[in-house]
């Protein structure tokens, strides 16, 4: 019996009558080989993780070798490592936010690195405008059409690519991901609701209609045997996934997602790159960042943990395969060195960014870290940007993916290896 038909039959049988939680190991073991790794090849895989709102870069990863630090946030920094609530100390200078310490064994492991006083040149201080200049790539001007990953797709031929070469797990196509090349998003595996990414329009109708429109161009039988892998995957009942590793997602849509791009990467649909924000945490903490006098504690905390949480399940879950992803976590600035009169933070510059994976040169912070003294921040206020968020996001195209032409990927910006930070080999 032809090994495709036999997991299309049995499989989707079982589901049918709601019984695959019920089926035997090897029949699970089987479906769970049912990729495409054959079809596609084996793929290295870019996560990125858009932490909209402007997260407060300083509490996440905490300079708590910095005094200016406890001066300036008298009711919001986080305590020292070894005090109450302190911070987990990365490096005798910087430390994670207690809240966070589900990513503590991956920087220990030299699997996570943090890149510090990372952003964009632009000093906007309006949401809209900053985070669509870090996902054109173009930072300060707006007549970009393409996103930065569209481009790195655009600029990466590959005359067998998947029609779930890009992924984004949200509503809409993210700017990130808007451009020449097709890109899906979709909301629930469960429901299977998908909209198609094009250059001029958004088109709605489903898997099926990206594909007819694609397959006679260029996915001909490939485009097919997508189509039936994630159908099984909609029919398998994709609720009853069981993460591996003993990991666990938190609740909410941000885990869900993190989730379901696990199923798409295991499941071996040609996936190169996919897209999360982060909905429902809300990182705009202009009041009540803090609770009790201590950064440890409160809204931002909270935030931080379901955040850390997600990304640690995630990286638990796909185990091995991490050898081949990469995530990126980004924010389009930072925030106010200084706390505010309600306790909060506002709008800033500088922020940090992570980078965790297999391949990566962790247990180290990269970036060029000025100080916190008045005459070291940016128009006395806020963190300084030592490194442009395009060395960052080339490094991971270059070094990652294989995308070598910087220039159109990154234009208006002269950028080559000799920028890089050096986290990826």
């Amino acid at each position: 019996m032809d090994r495709r038909y036999f997991l299309k039959s049995s499989g989707i049988a079982l589901a049918s009558f709601g019984l695959m939680g019920a089926a035997p190991e090897f029949l699970h073991q089987f479906a769970n080989a049912a990729t495409l790794e054959n079809v596609y090849g084996k793929k290295k895989i870019l996560v990125t993780i858009f932490q909209r709102g402007a997260v407060d870069g300083l509490n996440m990863i905490v300079p708590h070798g910095e005094s200016e630090y406890y001066n300036i946030r008298r009711n919001i920094a986080v305590p020292k490592p070894g005090r109450n609530n302190g911070a987990i100390n990365l490096d005798g200078f910087f430390g994670l936010h207690p809240s966070m310490r589900s990513l503590e064994k991956f920087w220990k492991n030299q699997n996570l690195a943090i890149v510090h006083s990372s952003g964009s040149p632009n000093n906007t201080r309006s949401h809209f405008d900053a985070q669509d200049y870090m996902e054109s790539g173009t930072p300060g001007y707006k007549a970009t059409r393409d996103g930065w990953v569209n481009r790195v797709l655009q600029v990466k031929k590959d005359d067998k690519a998947s029609p779930f070469r890009a992924v984004s797990m949200t509503q809409q196509i993210p700017r990130t991901m808007m451009g020449r090349y097709p890109t899906v998003a979709m909301t629930d595996l469960r429901t299977f609701a998908i909209r198609a990414g094009q250059y001029t329009n958004s088109v709605s109708g489903g898997f099926e209609g990206i594909w007819q429109q694609e397959a006679n161009d260029r996915l001909g039988e490939t485009g097919k045997d997508t189509f039936e892998a994630i159908n099984y995957l909609k029919k398998a009942n994709p609720a009853q996934y069981r993460p591996q590793n003993g990991a666990r997602y938190p609740n909410g849509r941000f885990g869900n997602n993190l989730r379901q791009i696990a199923q798409l990467i295991k499941a071996g649909v040609g996936m190169e790159v996919a897209f999360t924000d982060t909905p429902g945490l809300g990182w705009d903490t202009h009041a009540n960042q803090a609770f009790g006098g201590n950064g440890a504690q409160g809204q931002l905390a909270n935030l931080l943990r379901q955040f850390a949480q997600g990304i640690a399940a995630f990286a638990t879950d796909l185990g091995k395969k991490m050898d081949d992803v990469v995530i990126l976590t980004m924010s389009e600035f930072g925030r106010t060195v200084r706390e505010n009169g309600t306790r909060g933070t506002d709008h800033g510059h500088g922020n940090a960014m992570l980078v965790l994976g297999n391949s990566i040169k962790g247990g180290k912070v990269y970036g060029d870290w000025k100080g916190l003294k008045s005459s070291q921040l940016y128009e006395g206020r806020d963190l300084a940007v030592t490194t442009d968020f395009r060395d960052v996001f080339g490094e991971v195209a270059y070094k990652h993916l294989g995308s070598k032409d910087m220039g159109k990927i990154f234009p208006r910006y002269s950028l080559n290896p000799s920028k890089f930070k050096g986290f990826l080999s």
